[in-house]
C-alpha cells in the first residue's frame, strides 16, 4: 500500500475471495442436487422475515389471537353435550329416584306437621274430652223398653241358630256313618308243589279251590314244570288284608298232606 499526498491509495487486493469461492461452490452443489445454495437460503430467510412466520411480531400476533379466542369462548353460550343411551337411562333413573325421595319427604313432612299440631292441641288442653251429659230418666226408661222389646227376638234367633246347627251336625254324622270304608286287598300267587310226578294235579287244584274263607276269592291256575317230570300248581287269589293272611292260606292248603308237599308265596301285590 502506498500513500500519495493526503489521499490513501489502496492496492487492488481481493480480501473476500474465499467467501465468494465458498458461495460459488455451494451454488454449484445446488445445481447438481447437493447442498442448498446459500443464495436460496438467504432468499428463503428473507421471505420468512417478510411473512413473519418466525418473528417476534408473529408470535405476538398469535398470542393476541389466542387471547381473543378465549375471551369469545367465555362470552359464548355453552354447547350442549349429546347424551348416549346409557347416560340418558342413568339420568332418567336418577330423576325418578329424586322424585320418589321428594314425595317421601313431602309425606313425612306432612305427618310431622300433623303430629306437631296434635301435640300442641294436647298441651294447650283443647283436645281434652268434653264431659258426657247424663241422660234424663225418661230417656233411660225408653231405652230399657226398647231393649225388652227386642230381647225376645234375639232369644228366638239364638234358638233357631242352635236348631240349624244341631241339624247340620246330625246330617254330617249320618253321612259319615254311611260312608263305606276303603278295603285293602292284595293279589297273591301261590306255588303248590306235589310229592312226586304221580300226584293227581287236577284233584289238587279241586281241593285247593274248596277252601272258602270270608275275604278270599280264587283266580286262575296253571301247571308249571319243576323238573324230572314233576309239575307244580300255580294258582292266584285275591284276599282282603284284614281277613285273610298268607299264613292262613298255607295252613289250609297243607292240610291236604296226601297230595301237597309244600306251599310257597310266588308273588304278593297290593291292589
Amino acid at each position: 500500500m502506498a500513500v500519495l499526498g493526503s489521499e490513501a491509495c489502496f492496492e487492488p487486493v481481493w480480501f473476500e475471495r474465499q467467501r465468494f469461492e465458498d458461495a460459488e461452490s455451494q451454488y454449484q452443489r445446488f445445481l447438481i442436487g447437493g447442498a442448498p445454495c446459500a443464495t436460496k437460503v438467504l432468499v428463503q430467510h428473507k421471505h420468512k422475515l417478510v411473512r413473519g412466520d418466525s418473528t417476534i411480531a408473529q408470535e405476538l400476533e398469535r398470542a393476541r389471537s389466542n387471547i381473543q379466542r378465549c375471551l369469545s369462548k367465555q362470552g359464548a353460550p355453552t354447547k350442549s353435550v349429546e347424551l348416549t343411551p346409557e347416560m340418558a337411562a342413568r339420568v332418567e333413573a336418577v330423576e325418578k329416584e329424586n322424585r320418589t325421595l321428594r314425595q317421601t319427604v313431602s309425606g313425612l313432612q306432612s305427618q310431622v306437621e300433623a303430629l306437631a299440631k296434635r301435640l300442641a292441641a294436647l298441651e294447650s288442653g283443647s283436645g281434652a274430652a268434653a264431659p258426657v251429659a247424663e241422660p234424663e230418666p225418661a230417656q233411660e226408661e225408653e231405652e230399657e223398653d226398647d231393649f225388652d222389646l227386642f230381647g225376645d227376638d234375639a232369644e228366638e234367633d239364638d234358638e233357631e241358630k242352635e236348631r240349624v246347627k244341631a241339624e247340620r251336625i246330625a246330617a254330617y254324622t249320618d253321612r259319615k256313618s254311611k260312608k263305606t270304608a276303603v278295603i285293602a286287598k292284595s293279589n297273591i300267587i301261590l306255588d303248590v308243589k306235589p310229592w312226586d310226578d304221580e300226584t293227581d294235579m287236577k284233584e289238587m287244584e279241586r281241593l285247593v279251590r274248596t277252601i272258602e274263607v270270608d275275604g278270599l276269592l280264587w283266580g286262575s291256575a296253571k301247571l308249571a314244570e319243576v323238573g324230572y317230570g314233576i309239575k307244580k300248581l300255580v294258582i292266584s287269589c285275591v284276599v282282603e288284608d284284614d281277613k285273610v293272611g298268607t299264613d292262613l292260606l298255607e295252613e289250609e292248603i297243607t292240610k291236604f298232606e296226601d297230595l301237597v308237599q309244600s306251599v310257597d308265596i310266588a308273588a304278593f301285590n297290593k291292589i
